[in-house]
């Protein structure tokens, strides 16, 4: 389609392999990040603080990295859609 002189650029969806190869890679560089930061502010906010608060800290951040994880994971094992002409 020409609108104006430009053309529209269709986009291909992209494969299950590629898509699966972008989220693992994704992933990896997440949890080392994010274990380097959790790691980071372990090392500065608990030598001094009660058991309790290191037992909730732990539980919190050993917990939270799944977030981005689980957000991503059906992005990767998603179908592309197939366009009805």
């Amino acid at each position: 389609m020409i609108a104006l002189g430009v053309k529209e650029v269709q986009m291909r969806p992209l494969s299950p392999h590629f898509k699966k190869l972008i989220g693992t890679l994704i992933m990896l560089v997440w949890l080392v990040a994010y274990a380097l930061i959790a790691m980071s502010v372990a090392v500065r906010v608990l030598p001094h603080a009660n058991w309790l608060v290191e037992l909730f800290y732990y539980l919190i951040a050993g917990t939270l990295w799944i977030v981005p994880v689980g957000l991503m994971l059906p992005w990767m094992y998603r179908e592309p859609k197939t366009r009805a002409e």
